[in-house]
C-alpha cells in the first residue's frame, strides 16, 4: 500500500504562484509515474499534469502549460507542482496520484493505482 500526502494549497491572488509538494510512503516511489490532477466543485477530476520514473519525461494539461512545472525528488519520494501565474480558474482542489504500471495514457484518471487526500487551492480575481 502507498500512501500520498499532498502539501502547500492555500488562498492565492490572481497572478501569485504556488507549489505543492506530495510525499510518498513507498520505498519504491521510483517506480511509480506521478500525476497531479484537481477537481473544481461541481466538475469531473482532471489531469493537470505527469511526470515519468526519471523525470525527463512530463505531460501537460493545455490549460496549465507554460504556467505550471512538474518535477520530482526520488531520494525524498515527493513530487512537485510548481504553479506560476495563477488564475481564478485554477481553484480547485489538487490531488497527487501514483501509477505503478505505467502501461497506459497518464493524462487518465484510470490509469492510477493511488491517491492522496488533496489539498485545496484558491485563486481570488
Amino acid at each position: 500500500q502507498v500512501q500520498l500526502v499532498e502539501s502547500g494549497g492555500g488562498l492565492v491572488q490572481a497572478g501569485d504562484s504556488l507549489r505543492l509538494s506530495c510525499v510518498a510512503s513507498a520505498r519504491t516511489f521510483i517506480i511509480f509515474y506521478m500525476g497531479w490532477f484537481r477537481q473544481a466543485p461541481g466538475k469531473e477530476r482532471e489531469f493537470v499534469a505527469a511526470i515519468s520514473r526519471s523525470g525527463a519525461v512530463t505531460y501537460y494539461a493545455g490549460a496549465v502549460k507554460g504556467r505550471f512545472t512538474i518535477s520530482r525528488d526520488n531520494a525524498k519520494n515527493t513530487v512537485y507542482l510548481q504553479m506560476n501565474s495563477l488564475k481564478p480558474e485554477d481553484t480547485a482542489v489538487y490531488y497527487c496520484a501514483a501509477d505503478g504500471a505505467a502501461s497506459g495514457d497518464p493524462r487518465t484518471t484510470s490509469e492510477y493505482d493511488y491517491w492522496g487526500q488533496g489539498t485545496q487551492v484558491t485563486v481570488s480575481s
